[in-house]
C-alpha cells in the first residue's frame, strides 16, 4: 500500500468469449479488490483489431480508479484479474486474440519506466481504441507526449483515419 489514494486509469479490452460479460466481470473484480475504489467506467466501444493475426472485433473501455496500491502492486492485480478471466500470456500470440486485456494507462502524475511497467502507457496517444473510451471519462485530460487533450488527440486520429470512428 502506498498511503494516500492515487488516481489510476485502466484500459480494458476483450475479443474472445462473452466480451461484455468479461469486461463487466473485470470491473467487478476491481471493485472487490482491497485498496481499490472504482470511480468511473466508460461505455464499452466496439473496435477493429489493430495489428496481429486476423481476429474478431474488440470491446474496449476505460476505468478510473482511486487506489492506495503502489503501481507495481496495481499491475500485479490487473494481471491476476486477466489470468482469472482466462488470459494466458505465455501461450498467446503477440497482438492476438485475448479474453481480457487490462493496461495501466496512468498512475497519478507519475512517470515510470521499468522493465515490466511503463506509465503513462507509451502507445496510448496512437490508439483510437484507448482514447475513445478515455474521452468519455476525461475529455480534457492533457496527454503527456503531445500536450493535447484526449478529445483533441482523438479528433486528430479520426481525421488521419479518414473519419473512421
Amino acid at each position: 500500500m502506498s498511503g494516500a489514494p492515487v488516481r489510476a486509469l485502466i484500459a480494458l479490452g476483450s475479443n474472445v468469449g462473452p466480451r461484455e460479460t468479461l469486461l463487466d466481470g473485470a470491473v467487478q473484480a476491481l471493485r472487490d479488490a482491497p485498496g481499490v475504489r472504482v470511480v468511473g467506467v466508460s461505455p464499452w466501444v466496439e473496435t477493429a483489431p489493430v495489428g496481429g493475426p486476423p481476429q474478431p472485433a474488440f470491446l474496449n473501455g476505460c476505468v478510473e480508479l482511486s487506489t492506495t496500491l503502489a503501481a507495481p502492486d496495481l499491475l500485479r492485480l490487473l494481471q491476476g484479474i486477466e489470468a482469472r478471466f482466462g488470459r494466458d500470456r505465455a501461450r498467446e500470440v503477440r497482438h492476438g486474440p485475448r479474453t481480457l486485456d487490462l493496461d495501466l494507462l496512468f498512475y497519478g502524475e507519475e512517470a515510470l519506466d521499468e522493465p515490466d511497467l511503463i506509465v503513462p502507457h507509451p502507445r496510448l496517444e496512437e490508439r483510437t481504441f484507448v482514447l475513445e473510451p478515455l474521452c468519455a471519462l476525461h475529455p480534457e485530460l492533457r496527454l503527456p507526449r503531445s500536450g493535447r487533450t484526449v478529445r483533441e488527440r482523438l479528433a486528430e486520429l479520426r481525421r488521419s483515419d479518414g473519419g473512421r470512428p
